[in-house]
């Protein structure tokens, strides 16, 4: 293990987890992102500001946490990527949502070059993520997965090797296109209660003593719809919509109907029209109102 980690991207979810890290690892981590406000607020934490130039030279063990699988290619793959600076030792850990395909490509790339890469995406909310009890899910060979297990602890009460390379992004991407589908069941289910009289809080309160108790309703439901309090820099409906995007593209390739997935998709595509892609997914609610309103 080396005495330097890399951490490339430390947005919403990226900063806390590189916190999490820094303090609890013992090791120096040094941390790359275009927005400065971030960095200057993990140096206080011991966090060191680097370029991606320093990151390559100076660590062989790198995360990554990044918007989607664009970037992701970018950084790894592009011109000047870290596909063509690994060297022997390296391990590059990806704990962003990318599509299963880019996992298995890098995969190949950086195992072909003596390198290992594990995809190790997050699921949980924010709280979580600063916290430091995120569910981290990895595609690794099992050496790597070894290695790697006690740096993923560090931001993690929940960590489950899942298989080989792309294993994890599966596995994270399905999460995310069943909680969606959960989401769009509880904002019909406070949409057609509050239309026939019923107390919206009522309705969930007695939920969570039933069967159709879930995590789900708990945050999202309850925190999020109930009240209509929908964050910004928060898990966007834009954000969503790109790891649904993923799930659709898993199931086609396949040749599988995801018949819920399109529904919830069509939602939220919905909200974005109304002006809500920035804020945090449950905000699929408006789209449904909106429905309402039209009727």
């Amino acid at each position: 293990m080396t005495d330097k980690i890399g951490f490339i991207g430390v947005g919403t979810m990226g900063e806390p987890m590189c916190r999490n890290l820094a303090k609890k690892s013992g090791l120096t981590v040094l941390a790359a992102d275009r927005d400065d406000a971030p960095l200057q607020r993990l140096a206080a934490d011991g966090v060191k500001t680097a370029s991606l130039d320093e990151i390559a030279a100076n660590c062989t063990t790198i995360f990554l946490s990044l918007p989607g699988g664009k970037e992701v290619e970018q950084v790894c793959l592009g011109e000047g990527g870290l596909s063509s600076r690994a060297r022997l030792g390296w391990t590059v850990i990806d704990c962003s949502t990318a599509p299963v395909s880019l996992a298995r490509k890098l995969y190949a790339e950086f195992e072909g070059r003596a390198t290992a890469f594990a995809d190790a995406p997050v699921a949980r909310t924010r709280q979580a993520a600063i916290d430091g009890t995120l569910s981290i899910m990895v595609g690794a060979t099992e050496p790597t997965f070894r290695r790697i297990e006690a740096l993923l602890r560090t931001m993690a009460s929940e960590v489950t090797h899942c298989g080989e390379a792309g294993a994890g992004q599966a596995v994270k991407i399905l999460n995310n296109m069943i909680l969606f589908q959960t989401g769009v069941a509880l904002a019909e289910g406070l949409s057609i209660a509050r239309a026939h009289g019923v107390d919206g809080k009522v309705l969930y309160e007695t939920l969570t003593k039933g069967s159709a108790d879930s995590f789900a309703l708990r945050n999202h439901g309850m925190k999020a719809m109930l009240p209509g309090v929908f964050p910004e820099r928060a898990f966007s409906t834009e954000y969503a919509l790109k790891d649904l995007s993923y799930a659709i593209q898993m199931a086609e390739e396949a040749g599988i109907p995801a018949l819920g997935a399109d529904v919830a998709r069509e939602l939220m595509e919905r909200a974005v029209e109304l002006g809500h892609g920035k804020e945090y997914w449950p905000t699929l609610l408006h789209a449904i109102e909106d429905a309402t309103n039209k009727t």
